[in-house]
């Protein structure tokens, strides 16, 4: 019988120049849980952002034309757009969806600028670059606990073909974000081909559970009880696809380029 644990850690509100790994660290304390080697912390990027300033007010952004120009299309406030193509390297459908490739190379919708969990009037950003962010953690816990453990910093998307949205990856430190089973046999000892596991994504959309959305304030998870940590971490950048081989984003070029020639 294989087995793993998770629990959530509810922390105090947290703000510009916090060290998070610090605070993260006293409340695993407070709460008597003793961080072991090997465990897995999963953090909502939120509190990522609000540690690294990353937050914006509406009223001191300046659309430009193209803003206005989506603004309108959209039904939206063109300081929002204005926000969200600051953050994009580049627009893949600007309606009925905004979807984008945001700057820390996630595809998602507005760049994952969004209005929920900051002040009236605000709006918060993914942090600039969340694999950094995520060994800085990494390496303040291990400082303070002389644990070594993973990080995953996560963000909710929503996914093609299917409702609802789940946590992703957008950031990791510590782990491989991928699990090869290529050249493994399956339980008749066929060997198999193409299966690629994307444990980072597994493991973020899991914590999303008991994290929860709203006003739970349990933004931090602890995982226990698998051994995926490795010195080889190439980033979460290893689970997005290169454009050659990213067939759905061809698509949808191909489909607009068409659409408005």
């Amino acid at each position: 019988m294989r087995s793993i644990s998770a629990c959530s850690i509810k922390l105090p509100l947290i703000e510009e120049e916090d060290d998070l790994g610090k605070i993260i660290a006293e409340e695993l304390i407070a709460e008597r849980f003793d961080l072991a080697d090997d465990d897995i912390l999963v953090i909502a990027h939120t509190i990522v952002s609000k540690s690294e300033g990353r937050i914006r007010r509406l009223k001191e952004i300046n659309p430009s034309d193209t803003a206005y120009e989506i603004a309108e299309k959209r039904k939206e406030d063109p300081r929002f757009i204005q926000a969200v193509l600051d953050e994009a390297k580049e627009v893949l459908i600007e309606y009925p969806i905004f979807l984008v490739e945001a700057k820390c190379g996630n595809i998602c919708i507005n760049a994952g600028v969004d209005r929920s969990n900051v002040k009236e009037g605000y709006l918060i950003l993914l942090p600039k670059d969340p694999d950094a962010s995520a060994e800085k953690i990494g390496r303040r816990i291990f400082e303070l606990t002389k644990r070594r453990v993973g990080v995953i910093i996560s963000d909710t998307n929503g996914r093609p073909f299917r409702i609802g949205q789940v946590g992703f990856s957008i950031g990791i430190y510590g782990i491989e974000p991928i699990r090869d089973w290529k050249g493994k046999k399956d339980i008749f000892g066929k060997r198999l081909e193409i299966t690629e596991e994307a444990i980072s994504d597994e493991l973020a959309g899991m914590s999303n559970i008991l994290m929860g959305e709203g006003d739970w304030c349990s933004p931090v998870v602890v995982i226990r009880g698998l051994s995926v940590l490795s010195d080889k971490n190439g980033g979460v950048k290893k689970i997005y696809r290169d454009e050659a081989t990213d067939y759905i984003r061809r698509a949808i070029k191909n489909f607009y380029s068409c659409k408005f020639k």
